[in-house]
């Protein structure tokens, strides 16, 4: 049974930072694409951040977070991290860690749909 349990979310002024974590368990996380999705109230769940640890640790991001974020990845703990720097008030929304058990090779996928295994959530608001 896979579990992924997301931490770090918070409060936060807008230009500040937060890291979030992920702590997996269950899977053979080596070989997964992992991913941070968010949702904010009333919009569809979308794409923050995606980490390919199998193959070279390619790492794919939303264009509205790109230079902002940072997405990592510990192997040996299972984790995956999730660096938000100059925080926006857009970015608050509940952020998921997400696993996808079945990459394909040609492509990083980012549509939900795809991603068998999802955390609770974790709330970021930030305020101007």
């Amino acid at each position: 049974q896979v579990q992924l349990v997301e931490s770090g979310g918070g409060l936060v002024q807008a230009g500040g930072s937060l890291r979030l974590s992920c702590a997996a368990s269950g899977g053979t996380f080596r070989w997964y694409d992992m991913a941070w999705f968010r949702q904010a109230p009333g919009k569809e769940r979308e794409f923050v951040a995606g980490i390919r640890r199998w193959s070279t640790d390619s790492t794919h991001y939303a264009d509205s977070v790109k230079g902002r974020f940072a997405i990592s990845g510990d192997n040996a703990k299972n984790t995956v991290f999730l660096q938000m720097n100059n925080l926006r008030p857009e970015d608050t929304a509940v952020y998921y860690c997400a696993a996808d058990e079945h990459p394909v090779a040609f492509e990083f996928r980012i549509e939900s749909n795809y991603y068998e295994d999802w955390g609770q959530g974790t709330q970021v608001t930030v305020f101007s």
